[in-house]
């Protein structure tokens, strides 16, 4: 375990080095992210988190997992040089080398939130509102559909039909098309599994207050 600390700390370190020789002004527009000082301020389902030469802070002044660390960085160092315009929708299994990873996609995101919210339909709504999901703009017919700005120009969308007498509980996620523009395929499926975390951190906590 303290060799794979050790590992995570010095890629960490190195994705730090990298993202300090960036010109945080030239790439502010391009990401839509908040440039203060020599930090810059990115969203993350919402929530901001400071990267700067000092570190990556989250809201609650702490070094977010090392998961998040690796996505923020990589979508500061992959910022492409002009706002691409592919918005439709699509499967993870579609993008570029994604291939290795889709059966993680498959288990690790989609599976994971039906099997976690069968027949708990209104939580994982409630849930998924308190990450910032709204209803897309367009009409589907599943149970729920909900949009997630994972960061600023990306966007997940996630459709879950609930489990009835028939059918086991199904869930798709989808990215749009120029999310692979601004981070590689690990960082998308991280992403994903970020998705089913927050969600189920979300409901555990609303059990809690009840």
């Amino acid at each position: 375990m303290a060799d794979q600390s050790s590992v995570f700390e010095k890629t960490y370190k190195a994705y730090l080095e990298q993202v300090t020789k960036i010109d945080l002004t030239s790439i502010q527009e391009k990401l839509g992210v908040e440039v203060e000082g020599n930090a810059i301020i990115i969203p993350l389902f919402g929530k901001p988190t400071r990267v700067s030469a000092r570190g990556i802070i989250d809201q609650s002044g702490q070094r977010p997992s090392f998961d998040i660390c690796v996505i923020l960085c990589k979508y500061l160092l992959l910022c492409p040089d002009s706002i691409p315009k592919e918005t439709e929708w699509t499967a993870y299994r579609d993008f570029k080398d994604a291939g290795p990873l889709t059966t993680y996609f498959a288990n690790d995101v989609e599976r994971s939130i039906a099997a976690q919210f069968s027949g708990r339909l209104r939580e994982l709504e409630t849930a998924g509102k308190a990450l910032g999901g709204c209803p897309p703009e367009m009409d589907l017919s599943n149970d729920l559909s909900m949009r997630f700005e994972a960061l600023p120009r990306v966007s997940l969308l996630m459709l879950y039909n609930d489990a009835d007498e028939e059918f086991s509980a199904q869930c798709s996620v989808l990215f749009q098309r120029r999310a692979e523009t601004y981070l590689d395929a690990e960082c998308l499926a991280m992403v994903g599994r970020l998705l089913f975390t927050k969600l189920e951190t979300a409901a555990e906590g609303m059990l809690i207050s009840r």
